[in-house]
């Protein structure tokens, strides 16, 4: 699908409360193993990579506000709106998410960005699927990521994977095994499943799930 450039996204991104305003990549690496000064306390931090416009991030933070959240989204374009969508929230619910900021860069980086067990959970939400195989390197819950959550996770760390394609999630399912993680709570339905109590939709899993379209999800972790 190609994203349309939305006209002063980048401008509106640095100068957002919301976000973490480094236009400065050797400052954004500077808070690397940092991450706890920049919200203030000890709490947890998950992160979501390609956090789309927002939603499932904010609705975590709402119900969980003794947890830390960073979303990572390395379009501008898509940034914007998920920036635009929290100020009309906020302003809304008059409830400050404090406990919530955005970065836009790309995965790639995150070992760069992010110190040794300094992130609690990752949450990979509807991603890419770079379907070619020569591709195959870039899909998110490749072996070449896992490695990479590997060196930011705490022990304990999990990963939560969701996805509407099922090619996918059979390769991430390989992929896991392949790394050495172990897999759990793994579901092919996850509307119909008992993994779906307190599950929050993003908005391509709403549009999806009203197509009758079921939802893949699987949580993992390493071997300690």
């Amino acid at each position: 699908m190609r994203l349309r450039n939305v006209k002063g996204a980048r401008e509106k991104i640095q100068s957002s409360s919301f976000t973490i305003n480094e236009d400065n990549e050797e400052a954004l690496i500077r808070k690397k193993g940092k991450w706890n000064l920049v919200f203030g306390n000890d709490y947890p931090i998950h992160i979501e990579i390609g956090m789309g416009k927002g939603q499932f991030l904010m609705e975590l933070a709402k119900r969980n506000p003794h947890i830390n959240y960073i979303g990572i989204e390395k379009f501008s374009s898509v940034l914007v709106r998920a920036i635009e969508r929290r100020e009309a929230e906020e302003e809304t619910s008059h409830i400050k998410l404090s406990n919530l900021f955005y970065i836009r860069m790309d995965a790639e980086n995150l070992e760069q960005v992010f110190e040794q067990n300094e992130i609690s959970r990752i949450y990979l939400n509807f991603s890419d699927p770079w379907p070619k195989e020569r591709h195959a390197k870039r899909r998110l819950t490749s072996t070449r990521f896992l490695q990479r959550y590997n060196n930011i996770l705490v022990p304990d760390g999990r990963i939560c994977f969701k996805t509407d394609n099922r090619a996918l999630f059979d390769f991430s399912l390989e992929q896991i095994e392949e790394a050495g993680w172990i897999l759990e709570k793994v579901t092919y339905d996850l509307h119909h499943s008992e993994y779906n109590e307190g599950n929050i939709m993003t908005e391509y899993e709403t549009r999806f799930s009203s197509e009758g379209i079921p939802i893949c999800r699987l949580e993992t972790y390493r071997k300690c």
